[in-house]
């Protein structure tokens, strides 16, 4: 009798110590802290130099900016999970807490900022042009009448130049932007618009050398923030050092010109910019 109470004692004792291991594995700070729930981050899959999932593989400036924060945060890159964050979505994701924050060319707006809160800007594009490497007939987007303009449905940037600057562009719609490539290449469309280090990024893959080169007029600006929880002032500021870091200390610098460098872009006005402050 005897030995079984003294054999319970000591499965009790190896069971509560069990128990105390595993609560250890698993409480605290939670996602970005460095511990083993490791962090999810939305990014976009699709744009090229910017954020591209190939494979296992992700690349692109957005990427280096993602990891380079994470790692401030506490969590190396192999405790990292990423989600693809459509446009469309990316409100959605934030709030229903199925990432901790976006990293996707996310651009700071009014009307975003009611729904998240933003960690930045950590860069400015501008809305530009690509056309081919040896047409010099388009100069920017007030030379564009009697173009045909390629466009994404849906997208807001080629029904801009047709309202601003160039009444008779022809628009033509695909579903994506890296449908309109070929069509630009062999004169289906004449050029095709979006944000420039987005079009950078396209022309900058090895397939593109020398088809496609940016106009170099950006006609807009584009402040690009990493998207979080509203309201979520102590990550926001935790990001936002981060993000000075990386500008400090020429990693970003360094993000920029192994991505969209190949396509000879240059950062346009407002680069550097500085970080608001969070609220």
């Amino acid at each position: 009798m005897k030995a079984r109470r003294l054999g319970a004692v000591a499965a009790a004792a190896t069971l509560a110590l069990t128990l105390a291991a595993c609560g250890s594995g698993t409480s605290g700070g939670g996602a970005g802290s460095g511990d083993g729930d490791g962090l999810k981050i939305g990014i976009k899959f699709d744009q090229p130099g910017l954020g591209l999932k190939k494979g296992t593989d992700y690349t692109g400036m957005d990427i280096d900016v993602a990891k380079y924060v994470a790692k401030e945060l506490g969590t190396p890159e192999d405790k990292i999970t990423w989600v693809q964050a459509p446009s469309a979505q990316r409100e959605d994701l934030i709030s229903t807490g199925q990432v901790k924050f976006i990293v996707a060319t996310y651009s700071i707006t009014d009307k975003r900022k009611e729904k998240v809160s933003f960690a930045g800007p950590y860069f400015v594009a501008g809305q530009d042009l690509l056309v081919r490497a040896d047409d010099t007939s388009i100069t920017g987007p007030d030379s564009l009448n009697g173009k045909k303009l390629c466009s994404v449905k849906g997208s807001t940037s080629a029904q801009k130049v047709k309202d601003k600057f160039a009444q008779t562009v022809q628009l033509q719609e695909f579903a994506t932007y890296s449908e309109c490539l070929p069509a630009l290449a062999t004169g289906g469309v004449d050029a095709l618009t979006t944000d420039d280090a987005i079009l950078a990024g396209f022309a900058a893959q090895p397939e593109n050398k020398g088809k496609f080169k940016l106009v170099g007029k950006p006609f807009s600006t584009e402040n690009y923030g990493i998207g979080l929880k509203k309201g979520d002032t102590a990550l926001c500021q935790k990001i936002t050092d981060a993000i000075k870091k990386m500008q400090s200390d020429g990693s970003l610098d360094k993000a920029i010109a192994n991505n969209l460098g190949p396509a000879n872009y240059k950062p346009g006005p407002g680069n550097p910019p500085t970080p608001a402050a969070c609220s």
